[in-house]
Protein backbone atom coordinates (compact mmCIF):
# COMPACT_ATOMS: atom_id res chain seq x y z
CA UNK A 1 0.00 0.00 0.00
CA UNK A 2 2.88 2.34 0.74
CA UNK A 3 4.21 1.71 -2.78
CA UNK A 4 0.76 2.34 -4.25
CA UNK A 5 0.57 5.70 -2.50
CA UNK A 6 4.04 6.74 -3.67
CA UNK A 7 3.44 5.53 -7.24
CA UNK A 8 0.01 7.16 -7.33
CA UNK A 9 1.55 10.49 -6.43
CA UNK A 10 4.37 10.22 -8.94
CA UNK A 11 2.04 9.03 -11.73
CA UNK A 12 -0.29 11.98 -11.10
CA UNK A 13 2.68 14.36 -11.30
CA UNK A 14 3.97 12.62 -14.42
CA UNK A 15 0.59 12.85 -16.18
CA UNK A 16 0.24 16.50 -15.20
CA UNK A 17 3.66 17.35 -16.68
CA UNK A 18 3.77 15.06 -19.71
CA UNK A 19 0.23 14.97 -21.14
CA UNK A 20 -0.02 18.56 -22.35
CA UNK A 21 -0.18 20.35 -25.69
CA UNK A 22 -2.21 17.52 -27.20
CA UNK A 23 -3.02 18.09 -30.86
CA UNK A 24 -6.34 16.47 -31.70
CA UNK A 25 -9.68 17.40 -33.19
CA UNK A 26 -12.10 15.08 -31.36
CA UNK A 27 -12.46 14.46 -27.61
CA UNK A 28 -15.03 12.34 -25.80
CA UNK A 29 -15.81 12.70 -22.09
CA UNK A 30 -17.79 10.72 -19.57
CA UNK A 31 -17.94 9.93 -15.86
CA UNK A 32 -17.79 6.45 -14.33
CA UNK A 33 -19.23 5.52 -10.93
CA UNK A 34 -17.57 3.78 -8.03
CA UNK A 35 -17.73 4.21 -4.27
CA UNK A 36 -15.44 4.49 -1.27
CA UNK A 37 -16.16 2.72 2.01
CA UNK A 38 -19.89 2.33 1.39
CA UNK A 39 -22.50 3.21 -1.19
CA UNK A 40 -24.03 6.65 -0.86
CA UNK A 41 -27.32 5.34 0.50
CA UNK A 42 -25.53 3.57 3.36
CA UNK A 43 -23.44 6.56 4.46
CA UNK A 44 -24.30 8.42 7.65
CA UNK A 45 -24.87 12.13 7.25
CA UNK A 46 -21.68 14.08 7.88
CA UNK A 47 -19.34 11.27 6.77
CA UNK A 48 -17.76 13.02 3.77
CA UNK A 49 -14.98 10.43 3.45
CA UNK A 50 -17.38 7.68 2.30
CA UNK A 51 -19.88 7.40 -0.52
CA UNK A 52 -19.99 7.79 -4.29
CA UNK A 53 -16.73 8.51 -6.10
CA UNK A 54 -16.98 9.48 -9.76
CA UNK A 55 -14.03 9.43 -12.15
CA UNK A 56 -14.38 11.99 -14.94
CA UNK A 57 -12.35 11.06 -18.03
CA UNK A 58 -11.59 12.74 -21.35
CA UNK A 59 -9.94 10.79 -24.17
CA UNK A 60 -8.68 11.55 -27.65
CA UNK A 61 -11.18 9.79 -29.93
CA UNK A 62 -8.51 9.07 -32.56
CA UNK A 63 -5.35 8.36 -30.58
CA UNK A 64 -7.17 6.92 -27.53
CA UNK A 65 -4.96 8.94 -25.17
CA UNK A 66 -6.42 9.77 -21.76
CA UNK A 67 -5.95 13.54 -21.81
CA UNK A 68 -7.52 14.38 -18.46
CA UNK A 69 -9.13 12.67 -15.48
CA UNK A 70 -10.61 13.88 -12.21
CA UNK A 71 -11.91 12.01 -9.15
CA UNK A 72 -14.71 13.66 -7.22
CA UNK A 73 -18.49 13.89 -6.80
CA UNK A 74 -20.88 14.07 -9.74
CA UNK A 75 -21.71 17.73 -9.43
CA UNK A 76 -21.18 21.12 -11.08
CA UNK A 77 -17.95 21.79 -9.15
CA UNK A 78 -16.30 18.60 -10.36
CA UNK A 79 -17.51 19.20 -13.92
CA UNK A 80 -15.94 22.66 -13.85
CA UNK A 81 -12.61 21.43 -12.45
CA UNK A 82 -12.50 18.61 -14.97
CA UNK A 83 -13.23 20.85 -17.98
CA UNK A 84 -10.75 23.44 -16.73
CA UNK A 85 -8.00 20.82 -16.65
CA UNK A 86 -9.02 19.37 -20.03
CA UNK A 87 -9.10 22.74 -21.77
CA UNK A 88 -5.63 23.58 -20.45
CA UNK A 89 -4.13 20.48 -22.07
CA UNK A 90 -5.43 21.10 -25.62
CA UNK A 91 -3.86 23.38 -28.21
CA UNK A 92 -6.42 23.27 -31.04
CA UNK A 93 -10.13 23.80 -31.40
CA UNK A 94 -11.77 20.42 -30.86
CA UNK A 95 -15.11 18.74 -31.29
CA UNK A 96 -16.13 17.76 -27.78
CA UNK A 97 -18.83 15.20 -26.96
CA UNK A 98 -20.37 14.31 -23.61
CA UNK A 99 -23.56 12.64 -22.47
CA UNK A 100 -26.59 14.68 -21.50
CA UNK A 101 -25.55 15.46 -17.91
CA UNK A 102 -26.70 19.04 -17.39
CA UNK A 103 -23.67 20.28 -15.44
CA UNK A 104 -21.44 19.81 -18.49
CA UNK A 105 -22.87 22.73 -20.46
CA UNK A 106 -21.89 25.56 -18.08
CA UNK A 107 -18.52 23.91 -17.40
CA UNK A 108 -17.75 23.80 -21.14
CA UNK A 109 -18.93 27.39 -21.66
CA UNK A 110 -16.82 28.71 -18.78
CA UNK A 111 -13.60 26.94 -19.78
CA UNK A 112 -13.75 26.77 -23.59
CA UNK A 113 -15.85 29.83 -24.29
CA UNK A 114 -16.86 29.78 -27.96
CA UNK A 115 -13.64 28.07 -29.05
CA UNK A 116 -15.12 24.57 -29.20
CA UNK A 117 -17.62 22.55 -31.21
CA UNK A 118 -19.60 20.88 -28.47
CA UNK A 119 -22.29 18.24 -28.83
CA UNK A 120 -24.21 16.09 -26.37
CA UNK A 121 -25.43 12.55 -27.01
CA UNK A 122 -28.59 12.15 -24.96
CA UNK A 123 -29.60 8.54 -24.34
CA UNK A 124 -33.21 7.49 -24.00
CA UNK A 125 -33.90 4.69 -21.52
CA UNK A 126 -36.76 2.28 -21.02
CA UNK A 127 -38.05 1.10 -17.65
CA UNK A 128 -35.46 1.06 -14.87
CA UNK A 129 -34.99 -2.56 -13.69
CA UNK A 130 -33.33 -1.39 -10.49
CA UNK A 131 -36.58 -0.56 -8.73
CA UNK A 132 -37.69 -2.71 -5.82
CA UNK A 133 -40.43 -4.45 -7.81
CA UNK A 134 -38.07 -5.79 -10.49
CA UNK A 135 -37.25 -9.52 -10.45
CA UNK A 136 -33.95 -10.44 -8.84
CA UNK A 137 -32.52 -11.65 -12.16
CA UNK A 138 -32.44 -8.11 -13.58
CA UNK A 139 -32.41 -5.85 -10.52
CA UNK A 140 -28.70 -5.05 -10.82
CA UNK A 141 -28.74 -4.67 -14.60
CA UNK A 142 -28.59 -1.21 -16.22
CA UNK A 143 -31.69 0.30 -17.77
CA UNK A 144 -32.30 -0.59 -21.41
CA UNK A 145 -31.17 2.12 -23.84
CA UNK A 146 -33.91 2.49 -26.44
CA UNK A 147 -32.32 5.27 -28.47
CA UNK A 148 -29.90 8.20 -28.67
CA UNK A 149 -30.31 11.79 -29.85
CA UNK A 150 -27.36 14.05 -30.79
CA UNK A 151 -27.64 17.74 -29.97
CA UNK A 152 -25.37 20.58 -31.09
CA UNK A 153 -24.78 22.76 -28.01
CA UNK A 154 -21.93 25.14 -28.92
CA UNK A 155 -20.32 25.90 -32.29
CA UNK A 156 -20.80 23.59 -35.24
CA UNK A 157 -20.10 19.96 -34.25
CA UNK A 158 -20.22 17.31 -36.99
CA UNK A 159 -23.34 15.21 -36.22
CA UNK A 160 -21.67 11.95 -37.27
CA UNK A 161 -18.98 12.46 -34.63
CA UNK A 162 -21.34 13.28 -31.74
CA UNK A 163 -20.60 9.95 -30.12
CA UNK A 164 -19.45 8.53 -26.79
CA UNK A 165 -18.56 5.05 -28.05
CA UNK A 166 -14.82 5.30 -27.38
CA UNK A 167 -15.09 6.77 -23.90
CA UNK A 168 -17.68 4.15 -22.93
CA UNK A 169 -15.28 1.42 -24.11
CA UNK A 170 -12.61 3.13 -22.02
CA UNK A 171 -14.94 2.92 -19.01
CA UNK A 172 -15.23 -0.82 -19.57
CA UNK A 173 -11.44 -1.12 -19.62
CA UNK A 174 -11.31 0.71 -16.29
CA UNK A 175 -13.77 -1.71 -14.70
CA UNK A 176 -11.87 -4.68 -16.07
CA UNK A 177 -8.44 -3.29 -15.17
CA UNK A 178 -9.07 -2.03 -11.64
CA UNK A 179 -10.46 -4.35 -9.00
CA UNK A 180 -11.71 -1.35 -7.01
CA UNK A 181 -14.27 -0.65 -9.76
CA UNK A 182 -15.78 -4.15 -9.76
CA UNK A 183 -19.46 -4.07 -8.84
CA UNK A 184 -21.14 -6.21 -6.15
CA UNK A 185 -17.92 -7.14 -4.36
CA UNK A 186 -16.07 -6.02 -1.24
CA UNK A 187 -13.05 -4.95 -3.30
CA UNK A 188 -14.01 -1.26 -3.22
CA UNK A 189 -11.61 1.39 -1.94
CA UNK A 190 -11.72 2.16 1.76
CA UNK A 191 -10.06 5.60 1.47
CA UNK A 192 -10.61 8.24 -1.21
CA UNK A 193 -6.88 8.97 -1.33
CA UNK A 194 -6.01 5.37 -2.20
CA UNK A 195 -8.82 5.29 -4.75
CA UNK A 196 -7.27 8.33 -6.44
CA UNK A 197 -3.79 6.81 -6.35
CA UNK A 198 -5.08 3.66 -8.07
CA UNK A 199 -6.72 5.74 -10.81
CA UNK A 200 -3.50 7.74 -11.38
CA UNK A 201 -1.45 4.55 -11.63
CA UNK A 202 -3.98 2.99 -14.00
CA UNK A 203 -3.91 5.89 -16.46
CA UNK A 204 -0.11 6.13 -16.46
CA UNK A 205 0.00 2.43 -17.35
CA UNK A 206 -2.84 2.82 -19.88
CA UNK A 207 -1.20 5.72 -21.72
CA UNK A 208 2.43 4.57 -21.72
CA UNK A 209 2.63 0.79 -21.04
CA UNK A 210 -0.46 -0.89 -22.49
CA UNK A 211 -0.50 -1.52 -26.24
CA UNK A 212 -3.90 -0.59 -27.64
CA UNK A 213 -5.31 -3.46 -29.68
CA UNK A 214 -6.59 -1.16 -32.45
CA UNK A 215 -3.59 1.17 -32.66
CA UNK A 216 -0.97 -1.60 -32.21
CA UNK A 217 1.02 0.91 -30.14
CA UNK A 218 0.38 2.69 -26.87
CA UNK A 219 -1.77 5.86 -26.89
CA UNK A 220 1.31 7.85 -25.81
CA UNK A 221 3.26 6.58 -28.83
CA UNK A 222 0.37 7.40 -31.17
CA UNK A 223 0.26 10.91 -29.67
CA UNK A 224 4.02 11.46 -30.03
CA UNK A 225 4.70 11.60 -26.29
CA UNK A 226 7.17 8.70 -26.41
CA UNK A 227 8.84 6.49 -29.01
CA UNK A 228 8.53 3.08 -27.33
CA UNK A 229 6.32 0.90 -25.13
CA UNK A 230 7.18 1.56 -21.51
CA UNK A 231 7.84 -1.30 -19.12
CA UNK A 232 6.65 -1.35 -15.51
CA UNK A 233 10.31 -0.99 -14.52
CA UNK A 234 10.48 2.30 -16.42
CA UNK A 235 7.32 3.53 -14.74
CA UNK A 236 8.62 2.67 -11.27
CA UNK A 237 11.93 4.22 -12.32
CA UNK A 238 10.26 7.65 -12.32
CA UNK A 239 9.63 7.25 -8.58
CA UNK A 240 13.21 6.12 -7.96
CA UNK A 241 14.67 9.08 -9.86
CA UNK A 242 12.50 11.59 -8.01
CA UNK A 243 13.27 10.02 -4.65
CA UNK A 244 17.01 10.13 -5.38
CA UNK A 245 16.80 13.77 -6.45
CA UNK A 246 14.82 14.72 -3.34
CA UNK A 247 17.19 12.79 -1.06
CA UNK A 248 20.20 14.48 -2.63
CA UNK A 249 18.56 17.85 -2.04
CA UNK A 250 17.83 16.91 1.60
CA UNK A 251 14.08 17.30 1.08
CA UNK A 252 12.97 13.79 2.13
CA UNK A 253 13.89 10.36 3.43
CA UNK A 254 13.83 7.31 1.18
CA UNK A 255 10.37 5.84 0.53
CA UNK A 256 8.38 8.92 1.52
CA UNK A 257 7.73 10.61 -1.83
CA UNK A 258 4.56 12.68 -1.90
CA UNK A 259 3.05 15.03 -4.43
CA UNK A 260 0.00 17.22 -4.69
CA UNK A 261 -2.52 15.66 -7.06
CA UNK A 262 -4.52 18.21 -9.07
CA UNK A 263 -6.70 15.40 -10.47
CA UNK A 264 -8.27 14.36 -7.16
CA UNK A 265 -10.91 16.43 -5.43
CA UNK A 266 -10.54 17.16 -1.73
Amino acid sequence: MKLLVSMGCVCADFHNEKVRGNATDRVQCDEIWSFVGAKQGQVDHGSAAYGDAWTWVGIDAKKKLCISYFVGPRDAGSAWEFMNDLAGRLIDRVQLTTDGLKVYLDAVKDNFGGDVDYGQLVKLYGNDPRNKNAPASVRYSPSTCVGCKPYAMIGDPDPKHISTSYIERSNLSMRMGMRRFTRLTSAHSKKIENHGHAVALYFAHYNFCRVHTTLRVTPAMESGLTDHVWTLEELVGILEKREQAAIAAGEMKRGTYRASDPNISN
